[in-house]
């Protein structure tokens, strides 16, 4: 496994290292060791999720303290627009985000730390999504803002995503930043 950090420090982006012959390749997803070098976070659980409609936005997430989770994700079938905005008070990169497609095919996956916020635009048909997550999930401490602040400025490659009602009435980080327990 290829581990890159991006220029927002604790995301990474992690690509297959393939061994490939005549019948295809074959490649470690994920292994406890290397994150383990790497000080990455061990993980708990595992989850997935499915979306039939392309423009189709899930986020933008996170999970309050004490439960807060890093998540390592996958789109193993179909492509997204993944996105990672940093949330964590003490760092330099505070409310800026990243974003990188993920899909079937470069088999690239993002590693995104506690106390950022997650979503992603589905960009085919339908995709389906793998995260491994570092604490369990717990809906009392679940909570999420606006996929278009203003504030945040991400450039998502849609204007008009399809929602969850919760996604639509998200607010605007700054109104809750306050509330942030880190």
């Amino acid at each position: 496994m290829l581990f890159t950090e991006t220029k927002i420090p604790g995301l990474y982006v992690i690509e297959l290292e393939k061994r490939e012959d005549a019948r295809g390749y074959f490649a470690r997803a994920w292994c406890a060791k290397e994150f383990a070098d790497h000080r990455l976070p061990a993980f708990v659980q595992t989850n997935m999720s499915m979306s039939r409609v392309r423009g189709t936005i899930r986020g933008l997430h996170y999970q309050l303290a004490p439960h807060g989770e890093a998540k390592y994700v996958r789109c193993v079938r179909g492509a997204i627009f993944d996105v990672a905005v940093d949330l964590r008070p003490d760092s330099p990169t505070r409310g800026q985000w990243e974003g990188y497609e993920l899909d079937d095919e470069s088999h690239r996956q993002l590693l995104v730390p506690a106390r950022f916020g997650h979503g992603f635009c589905v960009l085919s048909d339908e995709a389906d999504v793998g995260y491994k997550l570092s604490s369990y999930y717990d809906p009392e401490t679940e909570a999420g803002f606006a996929w278009d602040d203003p504030e945040i400025g991400i450039e998502w490659p849609i204007s008009d995503p399809l929602l969850s009602e919760r996604d639509k009435s998200a607010p605007k980080l700054s109104e809750i930043a306050a509330e942030l327990p880190w």
